[in-house]
């Protein structure tokens, strides 16, 4: 499945996709105000996110949809999408149910650049 040929769901507003259909999403916990991830949607993700309530994303690598903490429980508790002034980055506001990084640490952004 491609992301570039769907079609636009009625829902989502006018946003700017890049040629592969997606647009960055960062995830901030809306109780803590900390970043905890990034990830990529498209239209049906956006759309999907807004119908669950729980935060779903695109996987470049798998192409298929994932929402996140299918497997694992932790799931993003939907507060928000908020769109950005050029309308091409979304930021999500979510209640995260358990650690947002797959090492188990709360944040994906836990390492300092100079790490490793």
């Amino acid at each position: 499945m491609t992301t570039s040929s769907e079609s636009p769901i009625s829902d989502v507003p006018e946003l700017k996709y890049d040629a592969d259909g997606l647009i960055p999403a960062i995830v901030q916990d809306d109780a803590s105000n900390d970043i905890l991830m990034l990830g990529y949607m498209n239209a049906a993700s956006v759309q999907m996110t807004l119908d669950k309530q729980l935060v779903t994303f695109w996987s470049r690598s798998r192409q298929e949809y994932w929402t996140k903490g299918e497997t694992s429980g932790n799931v993003l508790e939907l507060v928000s999408i908020r769109k950005d002034c050029d309308v091409d980055a979304l930021l999500v506001r979510a209640v995260p149910h358990g650690p947002t990084c797959h090492t188990g640490e709360r944040s994906c952004f836990y390492r300092d650049l100079a790490e490793d």
